[in-house]
């Protein structure tokens, strides 16, 4: 029988979602400790997308197969035994042809910047201290990247890919000088490793100036080669929003909505 799990966590102190054999600190590798906990048995856990390290998801999939339904509730069950950092919404039995990954129509990520020294935001949102921006610009460069379909340039590593070419169905960029936040947010039906955090800081290498939207947009377009690819901080990075066509998951759990404030 198979499972759909929706789920949110906090990537702070986790090496991002993907089991690795140099560490047990992943969020793939917790929740299996916890079913294995649950059912006495090893049960494997797939996802709907891989996060990088100190990176966030506010709305999450899993699939996972079990001989039977349990017998008990599952969702209470696993949310006693996993840590705070970890929470699951809701638990749905779909078909056997039905995957957390290949299943899912679209996804959306959400950034978060602020400039003015904010303890609740701290693990939520990146700081980048008395930021100053060019916002014109920025909006200018965000047009660019929703007019690209090729992000090769944009990509950590391009060459595990059979292709790079990924739609993007909305791009945009919101902003509150007051509070000193500005969110960026971006769907796509695929993302690239690293795809968002290299968007985003070419986003803000063009927005203080660094680079011209000439050379921005020559880089989109691959005729500027760029040996090294840098990244804006992971945990300002949420992957908020996973669609499917068969189902609907509940969004009042959202930790964006919340974040959003201000920057819709």
């Amino acid at each position: 029988m198979r499972y759909f799990i929706h789920l949110g966590f906090n990537g702070t102190d986790y090496s991002g979602w993907q089991r690795q054999n140099n560490t047990q600190n992943t969020v793939q590798e917790t929740l299996e400790q916890t079913l294995f906990k649950l059912f006495k048995k090893r049960i494997s856990v797939y996802g709907c997308g891989r996060t990088d390290a100190g990176v966030h998801a506010s709305q999450y999939v899993i699939d996972i197969n079990i001989d039977e339904a349990p017998k008990f509730d599952l969702k209470f069950r696993l949310n006693k035994n996993l840590p705070n950092s970890i929470a699951v919404f809701e638990i749905f039995k779909v078909n056997e042809d039905q995957y957390a990954r290949y299943g899912a129509v679209s996804r959306t990520y959400d950034y978060f910047i602020h400039w003015k020294k904010n303890p609740i935001l701290f693990h939520n949102s990146s700081f980048y201290e008395d930021l100053i921006l060019d916002f014109d610009l920025i909006k200018k460069a965000v047009a660019l990247i929703r007019k690209t379909r090729d992000f090769k340039a944009l990509c950590k590593q391009p060459h595990l890919y059979d292709n790079t070419l990924c739609e993007i169905s909305n791009c945009e960029l919101f902003i509150d000088e007051a509070q000193g936040r500005m969110r960026f947010t971006i769907t796509g039906n695929r993302f690239l490793r690293g795809m968002v955090r290299i968007c985003v800081y070419y986003l803000l290498e063009v927005g203080r100036c660094k680079i011209t939207l000439d050379e921005f947009n020559e880089i989109l377009n691959l005729k500027k080669e760029q040996k090294v690819k840098y990244s804006a901080h992971p945990n300002g990075l949420f992957l908020s929003k996973v669609e499917y066509p068969f189902l609907k998951l509940d969004d009042s759990y959202n930790l964006v909505k919340m974040l959003s404030v201000g920057l819709e």
